[in-house]
C-alpha cells in the first residue's frame, strides 16, 4: 500500500512510503543532487528532504535561509556539494573518501574546508543566523565549525570548539568579548546563533538556547567557511570534526529548525540500507 503525504493543517506531516514531489523546491533540489550523483536517491531519503522542507515552510523558517547545505544523504560528495539554498560552495580539498553520505564531511584540521560564497555582511547586522550539524566532535585543540572573522576582530561572526576548556564559543557580530557555552566541545548535534536584535544575540547547542545581551557591531566583510573561519581571506582554526548540514542566513527560530534538521538527519540514517 502507498501511503501519500498531505499538507499539514499544522506543523506535522502525514506519513509516506513512496515519494511523490510535494515541494517544488525540494523536487529541484531532489533532482540536482541525482543528477550530480549519476543516480537516484532511496525514496525515504527523498521523502525526508522533502518533509524538511515542507516543515520549514511551515514553521515559516525556509525563507530566513539563504545558503545551505545537506552534508548527508547524497550518493557522492558532489552531490553532497549541490546547495539546498543560495550559491554552491567553494570545495577546497575535500576528496570522495572524507564524504560519508550517513555520517556527513570530515575535516582534518588543517587544509580542508569550505568556502560558502555568502559574504558575512550579505545579511542585514542585525537581522542573521547561522550554524551546523555536528556528527563528530572535534577531537583536540581550538578549532572553527563556521564563521567568518578571526580572534576578536570587530564583526566577527563565528562558533568556535575550545577542546582544553570544554567549552563552544559563539560570537554574533561583535568584538572584545566572547560568550561561551561551558560542557559544549563534546555535544554533537546542532549548534547555531541568531540576531534579531542590536543589543542581543541567542545561541543553540545541546537542545538548549541561551540569550546573551551583546551589543552588534558592522559585520566583517569576509565570506563565511565551513570547516574554519574566513580570517582576512585566510583559513583559520580548521577543524576534524565531522559535520552534515550548515546554513546561513536571516534571523530565525533556533529550536524549530533544530527540531527539522534533527529529524531530516534521523530520517536519513534509517533511509539509507
Amino acid at each position: 500500500m502507498t501511503l501519500i503525504l498531505q499538507r499539514p493543517t499544522g506543523s506535522k506531516l502525514t506519513l509516506r512510503q513512496t515519494w511523490q514531489p510535494m515541494d517544488p523546491d525540494a523536487a529541484a533540489y531532489i533532482t540536482a543532487v541525482e543528477t550530480a550523483d549519476g543516480q537516484a536517491l532511496e525514496e525515504k531519503v527523498k521523502i525526508a528532504i522533502d518533509n524538511f522542507v515542507l516543515g520549514c515552510k511551515a514553521d515559516g523558517i525556509w525563507s530566513a535561509i539563504k545558503a545551505s547545505c545537506i552534508l548527508a544523504g547524497a550518493r557522492t560528495l558532489a552531490g553532497a556539494l549541490v546547495p539546498l539554498v543560495g550559491t554552491a560552495p567553494t570545495n577546497y580539498n575535500f576528496v570522495a573518501g572524507d564524504y560519508n553520505r550517513e555520517t556527513g564531511l570530515v575535516g582534518n584540521g588543517s587544509t580542508k574546508y569550505l568556502d560558502s560564497n555568502r559574504n558575512n555582511n550579505a545579511d542585514p547586522q542585525n537581522n542573521h543566523s547561522m550554524g551546523v550539524f555536528i556528527n563528530t566532535t572535534q577531537p583536540s585543540a581550538v578549532a572553527s565549525y563556521i564563521g567568518a572573522g578571526g580572534g576578536l576582530e570587530t564583526g566577527a561572526t563565528h562558533i568556535i570548539v575550545d577542546y582544553n576548556q570544554s567549552v563552544s564559543t559563539y560570537r554574533s557580530r561583535f568584538g572584545t568579548t566572547s560568550i561561551s557555552r561551558s560542557g559544549g566541545q563534546s555535544v554533537t548535534g546542532f549548534s547555531g546563533m541568531t540576531r534579531n536584535s542590536s543589543s542581543s544575540f541567542t545561541f543553540r547547542l545541546g537542545n538548549v538556547s541561551t540569550t546573551s545581551s551583546t551589543a552588534s557591531e558592522a559585520p566583517v566583510s569576509n565570506s563565511v567557511y565551513v570547516f574554519g573561519r574566513n580570517a582576512s581571506n585566510a583559513l583559520n582554526t580548521a577543524t576534524s570534526g565531522r559535520l552534515q548540514f550548515y546554513w546561513i542566513g536571516e534571523s530565525l527560530d533556533l529550536a524549530l529548525l533544530d527540531a527539522r534538521v534533527t529529524d531530516l538527519i534521523n530520517a536519513i540514517g534509517v533511509a539509507i540500507p
